[in-house]
């Protein structure tokens, strides 16, 4: 095991064992790395008691923070901020809100922005969104550096705002260059930091970081991470996202046929090779896509350890 990976392995254990947060500022005193779950709000009474289930097993990683998806337009907004209060008062976290400007005004941004500031959140991410259906107009938000300047202006520093990356370009984007600008434009607009989509190719990563690098960009950009658990879904919604799946990892997925728990295994095995890679490289921390579930986040940590 490397250092690297070693050091990475101590902090987990250390972090679950006193099950408590740290800002990322202690994180980089420390040389240890950040860590973060997404969540989605939850709509029925079955769903918040999974999505309570998943928190409190993943909660004894000692996360430094854990994100609310925002849906198209504020189609959810309202779970949104319920998802928010709950995770924030009931099992002690730090929250940070989705913030999707696609279709939205900026007087309908600036109530969210200042009722996020008035329950105390301190951090955001800010994004891009998607149009809602059968609405025609994007609003007053074009591009989420708008956004992010908009934040900025209204609420000074208030909020830490992390933006997303794209490592292997944004599936909507002219081209790879055009795409690098767009995320240079959010970082000069004000972001701290950026969350990546996800991915399989750490080479994807690591090659997107130096692009920045040399664009004058130094925030930190925290690999976004998908575990595997089932192949056949995470395939169609790659599909519909622009993420790449490695050739040599579908080949793999695919003979294992329908051994739902031999996919699990090596899916988690290989997505902890990955979150190896990313660590050993460089990668200030790791942001993990639950889908609202802890068992395939937990396979990967723990074997980190």
């Amino acid at each position: 095991m490397s250092q690297r990976v070693a050091e990475v392995a101590s902090a987990l254990v250390y972090l679950s064992m006193r099950k408590r947060r740290y800002t990322i500022a202690a994180f980089v005193e420390t040389a240890m790395p950040s860590l973060s779950f997404e969540f989605f709000p939850p709509k029925t009474a079955q769903q918040r008691e999974q999505l309570d289930q998943t928190v409190t097993k993943l909660a004894a990683f000692g996360p430094d923070y854990v994100s609310v998806t925002f849906g198209a337009g504020g189609s959810t907004l309202n779970y949104t901020r319920e998802t928010l209060a709950h995770l924030k008062h009931m099992h002690g976290l730090e929250v940070a809100p989705h913030l999707s400007c696609m279709g939205g005004t900026r007087e309908e941004i600036a109530a969210l922005l200042d009722d996020y500031r008035a329950a105390g959140y301190r951090r955001l991410v800010a994004l891009r969104g998607d149009l809602p259906s059968g609405m025609a107009s994007p609003g007053d938000f074009r591009y989420a550096a708008e956004l992010v300047r908009f934040v900025r202006e209204r609420t000074g520093d208030h909020f830490r705002i992390e933006v997303a990356a794209y490592p292997e370009t944004h599936p909507q984007a002219a081209d790879a260059l055009v795409d690098l600008e767009h995320f240079r434009a959010k970082i000069a607009a004000g972001a701290d930091g950026a969350i990546t989509q996800y991915f399989y190719n750490p080479d994807a990563y690591f090659r997107f970081v130096a692009d920045v690098r040399r664009l004058g960009v130094s925030v930190p950009i925290v690999p976004g991470i998908m575990p595997i658990a089932n192949f056949s879904q995470l395939t169609r919604f790659s599909a519909s996202c622009g993420a790449e799946i490695p050739r040599w990892i579908a080949k793999r997925m695919q003979a294992l046929g329908d051994d739902a728990q031999a996919i699990r295994e090596l899916g988690a095995e290989l997505v902890a090779q990955l979150c190896r890679q990313l660590l050993e490289g460089g990668a200030p921390g790791l942001h993990f896509y639950t889908l609202n579930r802890a068992r395939p986040t937990m396979a990967v940590l723990e074997r980190l350890r």
